[in-house]
């Protein structure tokens, strides 16, 4: 399932982030690649451990936190601690898949990697190229969204990033351990979640309708949420 969620970031976060990633030490981005991405991978990152990365993670997870949106279509466990990177003139990140564990740094331990998350930072008239391109059940995906806007998919998925041809594309990347693991369990809660949202703005909350939605949903969630 591959969802769009809009303005995660405000236009005060988006500027104060820009402001850091500008004064910040930018690295290979191959430091937080598996061996196979390592070889596909060819952008600059911000170092996982560093003040900045901390302090704008956090940022980063406080929007996740008042996003309604990211909560129905993930239904987040754990997050990886967001990651910032970005693409110059040229760079590129060819077709590969995420590992499917990420061990946290600073002893936080290990993640599952369910859904994978890209927030666009850059806005797409900045730069040319630098489209995130994802295949998976439901075709292949073109992707280069507002500053501010968000992307979350099946870390299962193939993906990869087109070369910049002209400017700079930063975002933000991170991942998330779903309470539902399986992708087909959790596009049917999201889309009853959906169903129970729309049912809620034309019938009243206590309509048999939206009630029996609302127990299906819930007993589901009982059956395959992994805590």
């Amino acid at each position: 399932m591959l969802v769009h969620i809009p303005q995660v970031l405000t236009a005060e976060e988006l500027a104060h982030i820009h402001r850091a990633l500008e004064a910040a030490d930018w690295v290979d981005g191959k430091v937080t690649a598996g061996d196979q991405s390592a070889k596909a991978k060819q952008n600059l990152q911000v170092p996982e451990n560093s003040a900045a990365s901390r302090e704008l993670g956090e940022i980063v997870l406080r929007a996740l936190g008042r996003s309604p949106l990211f909560t129905s279509a993930v239904l987040p466990l754990r997050v990886f601690p967001p990651l910032f990177n970005r693409y110059d003139m040229g760079m590129v990140f060819h077709a590969h898949v995420d590992n499917a564990i990420r061990a946290v740094t600073g002893g936080g331990g290990r993640i599952r990697t369910d859904v994978s998350s890209t927030l666009f930072l850059t806005p797409p008239e900045d730069y040319d190229g630098g489209e995130l391109v994802i295949e998976d059940t439901y075709g292949t995906q073109t992707v280069k969204l507002p500053a501010g806007d968000m992307i979350v998919y099946p870390s299962t998925s193939l993906h990869r990033v087109n070369a910049v041809t002209r400017g700079s594309r930063w975002g933000s990347f991170f991942w998330t351990q779903s309470m539902i693991k399986d992708d087909g369990q959790r596009r049917l809660l999201f889309d009853m979640d959906m169903a129970i949202i729309q049912a809620r703005q034309a019938l009243p909350d206590d309509h048999p309708s939206v009630l029996g939605l609302t127990a299906c949903y819930h007993n589901l969630m009982r059956m395959w949420c992994e805590l």
